[in-house]
């Protein structure tokens, strides 16, 4: 109880964002025919999620988040970043120091939803 156990990515073409964050992540997308808006269940190694057609317009960009953002944890931040902005992702917010804990930085994906990665390294300053 009181555990995070499901996100939700609201896209204005969920097709799109399944085929981004498949090619950045390895996130597997099944349609899920039964839902009343086009839905994409998500399986990912941990939390279950979804990507599925944004109900409203979309937010203006360069504005602060009106979300709850998500951070991923990866092996490779570098690594992770290059993969993302080779698949049309952008950056929101450069990589940046938590000292002691990690590296952590923000992106944007092509409807301009923000997320981020982390990698942890005790030695970052």
């Amino acid at each position: 109880m009181n555990t995070i156990a499901f996100f939700e990515i609201q896209s204005t073409n969920p097709k799109r964002e399944v085929e981004f964050y498949k090619s950045i992540f390895g996130w597997e997308a099944t349609l899920d025919t039964s839902a009343p808006i086009e839905l994409y269940r998500l399986e990912t190694d941990g939390l279950q999620g979804a990507i599925l057609k944004r109900p409203v317009d979309t937010p203006p960009t360069y504005q602060g988040t009106n979300a709850f953002t998500c951070s991923i944890q990866v092996d490779d931040y570098d690594q992770k970043e290059k993969i993302i902005i080779k698949n049309g992702g952008q950056v929101a917010m450069p990589k940046f120091a938590v000292p002691g804990k990690c590296w952590q930085g923000y992106f944007l994906d092509a409807d301009h939803n923000v997320f981020g990665i982390f990698e942890m390294d005790k030695n970052a300053k």
